[in-house]
């Protein structure tokens, strides 16, 4: 290699970094504009969370409550519209969007629904929850499920059994939505499917209350085949 060929080679990487700080120098006030803005950003996005969204989290928690014991007692209908000195579940859903109170509130809202027949709003609601806990997101999935059997949309009810005993995982709610499951296939003639939701029971849950007669379930779907 020529000492030309060898000054060229050394020169590029020079040149190139030469390239880069005059980018820099040329547009220091931008890079420093594009920073304090992601700064200024991330300091509002933290004063939102501490001075705006914390304490409406407090509000929307204290005055829930009352609705919560509504639903216990099953008074459907105060635990949806509250009484005249509590709010309930939908006046918290709008009062308090974004919320974890509120997010909460979707689930006792649908489930109110449901137990009062109306099961679009039913499902309206429990498709709107989003929670972290596996038992009340599978119990949400569950219930969306039981919405749709009513109203005799079977293949939406499966969606939604499934999911539930996937998303339960556990020995108390997957075998319950498993025979669900079962159930529904079976009101679409789809005996196949059916007897294999049925055996899942019996081979992932034999314990459960559901694994108890699950061997007459199993029967009856594969005599249909």
């Amino acid at each position: 290699m020529s000492k030309t060929q060898a000054n060229i080679k050394v020169a590029a990487p020079e040149n190139n970094f030469g390239q880069s700080g005059k980018f820099v120098r040329e547009n220091q006030k931008s890079l420093l504009f594009i920073v304090g803005a992601i700064i200024a950003l991330i300091a509002i996005y933290f004063i939102y969370l501490k001075l705006y969204l914390g304490p409406r989290e407090v509000t929307a928690t204290n005055q829930m409550y009352k609705a919560q014991d509504f639903w216990q007692q099953k008074n459907w209908d105060k635990a949806i519209k509250g009484d005249a000195g509590f709010p309930g579940f939908e006046k918290i859903i709008s009062d308090y969007s974004n919320t974890k109170a509120a997010n909460l509130a979707y689930f006792y809202l649908g489930t109110a629904y449901l137990n009062k027949g109306d099961y679009r709003k039913a499902i309206d609601n429990l498709t709107n929850y989003r929670g972290d806990d596996s038992m009340l997101a599978a119990e949400a999935f569950g219930s969306t499920g039981d919405a749709y059997v009513e109203l005799k949309d079977y293949e939406k009810a499966e969606t939604y059994f499934s999911k539930a005993a996937d998303k339960a995982k556990n020995k108390f709610l997957s075998p319950l939505y498993l025979k669900k499951l079962g159930l529904a296939y079976e009101a679409q003639k789809n005996n196949k499917d059916a007897a294999e939701a049925y055996k899942r029971i019996k081979t992932e849950y034999p314990e459960s209350d559901e694994a108890r007669n699950i061997d007459e379930y199993i029967a009856r779907a594969e005599a249909k085949q």
